[in-house]
């Protein structure tokens, strides 16, 4: 493992160059126009202390929606690999530290490392550098999506409480080994980190993915419908869940389609 170290100030001017409004000067420029689906990966530790701009960073791409034409998906996947570093991340999931694994051999990374950004299953951004970030918003923007949606979402107020939620992606005509993907993320998530690289500073993360289900496969040529029920983790409030349904490639691969629902309160 290694960290990429960065700053605040090199990373968040990105999050507003790119044409966004914050909420005081009313809709962001995404919200007036068609927008396409761009699925934002941020792998991330809270016993790195170079995630923390990332963190913000997500938080700014997630609330000002700042590429035109484009939905910014973001989730943000707390790995487990800083864990043995004095802190252990409340969110960090052995799932996704594989899932980070699988994409390096991928995409060619020689090692895993925290704060990294992949966009669309495809491209591995490096923070910091803005002509490259808008450059791959804009290709993933562009790229054609199936249509995924995210019907009946609810959560049943059991103990343990129970989302439930219908997933439809359109059929593909050329692909195979395509995986339909359920990730249920907290909306906002505060930390006071009391050990290791990050002691004694208060963290905040926006899409923090609490599981991540593969629910089936994608058929050549054939659409998939599907209704899924997940139980969610004891004390999870749900006001503060949101769920991202998204289709991909196998390997984990390429992002073929994308969409996000909040349970109806």
């Amino acid at each position: 493992m290694r960290a990429v170290f960065l700053s605040a100030a090199s990373i968040l001017p990105v999050a507003f160059a790119l044409g966004a409004q914050g909420p005081e000067g009313g809709k962001t420029a995404a919200s007036t126009i068609e927008t396409h689906p761009v699925l934002i990966e941020l792998f991330t530790s809270e016993g790195c202390s170079s995630c923390p701009p990332a963190d913000v960073m997500l938080e700014k791409l997630d609330t000002y929606q700042p590429v035109p034409g484009a939905q910014l998906i973001v989730l943000s996947e707390h790995v487990t690999y800083w864990d043995h570093d004095g802190w252990k991340d409340p969110n960090s999931l052995a799932a996704l530290t594989d899932r980070q694994s699988s994409y390096e051999s991928v995409l060619g990374e020689k090692d895993s490392f925290t704060p990294q950004i992949i966009v669309d299953g495809a491209s591995t951004l490096r923070m910091g550098q803005a002509q490259q970030m808008e450059d791959v918003f804009n290709k993933a923007k562009a790229a054609p999506k199936l249509s995924v949606l995210i019907d009946d979402v609810k959560i049943d107020t059991t103990t343990p409480a129970v989302l439930r939620a219908r997933i439809h992606a359109d059929a593909t005509p050329d692909k195979h080994g395509v995986d339909v993907y359920i990730a249920v993320a907290l909306n906002r998530f505060e930390s006071q980190v009391l050990h290791g690289e990050n002691g004694g500073k208060r963290l905040t993360h926006v899409a923090v993915v609490q599981q991540l289900t593969k629910v089936g496969k994608l058929a050549k040529g054939k659409s998939f419908t599907q209704d899924v029920q997940l139980k969610l983790k004891p004390g999870t409030d749900p006001k503060n869940v949101r769920i991202v349904a998204f289709v991909q490639e196998s390997g984990p691969g390429k992002l073929l389609g994308a969409a996000q629902a909040k349970p109806a309160t």
